[in-house]
Formats: C-alpha cells, sequence, structure tokens
C-alpha cells in the first residue's frame, strides 16, 4: 500500500493591518472664534484706510495737523500691557492660577489707563479746533482711534471673563486664555499699523 505524504502546514496568509488614520489636534473653537475676528477687523481697517488714501489725495480740503503726543505714550503703555499678558500665561497652569494672577490684574489696569489716555488725546486734539466734523483728517483720525478703543473695550471684556474663569473653575482655562491673549496682542499690532497709518496721513 502505498503512502502519500501530506503537504506541509502553511499558517494561513494574515492581511497587513491596514493603517489608521491619524488626526491632527481638534481645532479649538475659542482660537477659531478670535482668527474670524482678527480677519474681520483686519478687512475692516484696512478698507477705511484705502478709503482715506483716496480721499487724502482727491480732496483740496485735506488738513494735516499735529498727532495729540500722548499718543507716543498709550503706545508705549499697550506694549508694556502685551509683556505683562505674556508673563502672566507663562506663570499660570491648568493647576496652577496664582502666580499668575497679578500679571493678569496689571494688563487690566494698562489697558483701561490705554483707553483713558485715547480719551485725553481726543481732549487735546479738540483744544486744536479740530472735531469729527471738522475736515476729513480729523474725521478719519477720530474714526480710527474709537474703533480701536471699542475693539480694546472688547479685549478687556475678554480678559475679565477669563479672569472670572481662572478663579473659579479647575482645571484652569487655558485654551480661553490663549485666545484673549492671541486677540490682545492683535490689538498691539493693529495700533501700531494705526499710528504709522496717521502719521504718515494727516
Amino acid at each position: 500500500m502505498t503512502t502519500v505524504a501530506s503537504p506541509p502546514n502553511v499558517p494561513p496568509s494574515v492581511a497587513p493591518p491596514r493603517p489608521v488614520a491619524t488626526r491632527g489636534p481638534e481645532p479649538k473653537p475659542a482660537e477659531t472664534g478670535v482668527w474670524v475676528a482678527i480677519a474681520t477687523i483686519s478687512m475692516s481697517f484696512a478698507a477705511l484706510t484705502s478709503a482715506m488714501v483716496v480721499r487724502a489725495s482727491a480732496a483740496p480740503d485735506w488738513q494735516h495737523f499735529r498727532l495729540p503726543p500722548i499718543l507716543y505714550l498709550n503706545t508705549l503703555v499697550l506694549l508694556a500691557s502685551s509683556f505683562t499678558l505674556a508673563a502672566a500665561r507663562r506663570r499660570i497652569t491648568a493647576v496652577s492660577v496664582r502666580d499668575g494672577l497679578p500679571g493678569l490684574y496689571v494688563t487690566l489696569g494698562l489697558g483701561l489707563l490705554f483707553v483713558t489716555g485715547q480719551i485725553l488725546a481726543w481732549r487735546q486734539l479738540a483744544a486744536q479746533g479740530l472735531f469729527l466734523a471738522t475736515s476729513p483728517s480729523s474725521a478719519f483720525f477720530y474714526v480710527f482711534t474709537a474703533l480701536h478703543g471699542l475693539h480694546v473695550l472688547g479685549g478687556l471684556a475678554g480678559l475679565l471673563y477669563v479672569l472670572r474663569r481662572i478663579r473659579r473653575v479647575v482645571p484652569a482655562p487655558m485654551t480661553a486664555l490663549g485666545a484673549a491673549t492671541l486677540y490682545w496682542h492683535f490689538m498691539d499690532v493693529l495700533w501700531l499699523y494705526l499710528l504709522l497709518i496717521l502719521i504718515i496721513r494727516v
């Protein structure tokens, strides 16, 4: 009787595992909202800048005047507030906020000081006899500084909201703090841009 050798056991082929799709970090709603706000504000001021350039080049009644000197002090105050906010953010962690609270309070104080300084700048301009309706150049000055001041007040409201949450919520809302910090730094950059435009054009 002839025996037939059975074929060797061959392990079944195993399909290679499918690569698992990896996602990047999920978008953070607070920061996304701030970026949308930054884009919107930037386009608004770009449109106003274009209108000012066209008006200045086409109007014989464009009146040049000396900017209120307090604007330069206000600029230093706003820049200082960004440094104090950045320092406060570095000291705040999700489980420890005490070291960063003084920096947040100082930032809020400097922000209010900046807005107060802008109001004083309007009073200095009015002392020169320049009001909103005096000339196109003074009108653009008031519009630029008022709109920026309103956005700074919005940033202060955001910082107050973050400060309230930081003191009451554990862990600390680091995403909200990062969004507020981003917006505040943008206010600095925007003001430097506006100041440069005003120096050149008025």
